[in-house]
């Protein structure tokens, strides 16, 4: 299938101000797009790419004093089938990991492995290791939050979000992302576009989402503990240990995000 995907953002600075994008896709999915996919600014900034620790596509501004709008637009080819199911996906010793994967199972910002160490233990030690076990921990962390745009908080830790049972999809996230690994699965965060294709239209604006992965059977595979099922369409911007690494914007001075449009729609042929 064709989607298209892309955003309006305005960001507001009282004075020149230093800032890190991560808003472009991640390069794994360059190869799927049909049309280019460019930063646009409405001024004059000098913008820089580079490629993070991560494997992301950033870019580096000094956005002007005043408002400044950035956007991108673009069609990109999807295979139209929901993430993948592997129930046989084994869950690998720690000495069999790949080394870019261990950092995948330390704690980080917003996941405290050691405040939920003794809690993931006790819940899911009994669960058969493997996809199983991240199933069944998305099936908590599924049935433990309530989703509320009205309850999201930035500073919102996993802890935070076992403990409120409230918050959005970085939350939900976050706390699947931490009981992972602290059972000894590698597990990093990811951002991008999601719109509702093959489900029922969601009545709210739309919104970039977060999901993350783990490592079995030898590769990454995609698990979603807010919907909690199976979906399509995902486009793959950024991952890393949690929300900070992936961070739409870093701002080094004062800011204020004044516009946010998203927009992530199937192409419909006739």
């Amino acid at each position: 299938m064709k989607i298209r995907a892309g955003f309006t953002l305005g960001y507001e600075c009282p004075q020149p101000t230093p800032m890190l994008l991560i808003l472009s896709i991640h390069p794994s999915r360059r190869g799927d797009l049909l049309t280019d996919q460019i930063l646009t600014f409405d001024r004059p900034i000098d913008a820089r790419d580079y490629t993070d620790g991560f494997g992301n596509a950033c870019t580096r501004i000094v956005a002007p004093a005043g408002l400044s709008t950035i956007s991108t637009d673009f069609e990109i080819y999807d295979s139209g089938q929901p993430d993948i199911v592997a129930e046989d996906a084994i869950q690998h010793g720690i000495n069999d990991l790949p080394d870019d994967a261990l950092v995948f199972l330390l704690g980080s910002r917003y996941c405290e492995t050691d405040r939920l160490g003794d809690f993931a233990w006790s819940q899911f030690a009994s669960t058969p290791p493997g996809w199983r076990r991240v199933q069944a921990i998305c099936d908590f962390v599924h049935n433990h939050i309530t989703f509320d745009y009205q309850n999201a908080d930035a500073q919102r830790t996993a802890h935070g979000g076992y403990v409120d049972k409230t918050g959005v999809c970085r939350d939900f996230a976050h706390l699947a992302i931490t009981l992972c690994r602290c059972m000894n699965i590698p597990a990093r965060y990811c951002t991008g576009y999601l719109g509702d294709i093959g489900v029922p239209p969601d009545p709210v604006p739309m919104d970039f989402s977060a999901w993350f992965e783990v490592y079995l059977g030898g590769r990454w595979v995609t698990f979603d503990p807010r919907h909690n099922a199976p979906r399509i369409g995902q486009i793959l911007m950024a991952t890393g240990r949690d929300a900070t690494d992936v961070a739409l914007s870093t701002s080094f001075g004062p800011s204020v995000l004044a516009r946010f449009e998203v927009v992530t729609e199937e192409v419909l042929t006739t």
